[in-house]
């Protein structure tokens, strides 16, 4: 019998995907730090993977990380999306494509 160790976050139906597939698991249902810890190494985890793949789904899987991430810490996807649009409203976004090589101070 093989054993995989995991130890990360996996997404609310991988279990039944597991049980599906005719696989034993363990799992653990984290504390609310725990959990906060795990969404931060998560997000670190899907970032890697767009930059390995460039694709939209690692893309999609970064979004729903950082949804998690602000439900957890007590911001509504509202809350997230209103401080997106306030952030680009006072600084802009990247559309202009703009890489700041320097600044000059007197």
């Amino acid at each position: 019998m093989k054993e995989i160790l995991y130890n990360k976050l996996v997404r609310d139906k991988i279990p039944q995907i597991i049980e599906e597939a005719g696989k034993q698991y363990e799992t653990k249902i984290l504390s609310d730090t725990e959990y906060l810890e795990m969404l931060d190494k998560k997000l670190d985890e899907e970032l890697a993977e767009y930059h390995r793949d460039k694709n939209l789904e690692e893309l999609a899987d970064l979004l729903e990380v950082l949804y998690a991430a602000a439900s957890a810490r007590g911001y509504s996807i509202e809350e997230l999306e209103q401080s997106r649009i306030k952030k680009r409203e006072t600084s802009g976004g990247f559309e202009k494509k703009i890489l700041l090589t320097k600044v000059i101070e007197d």
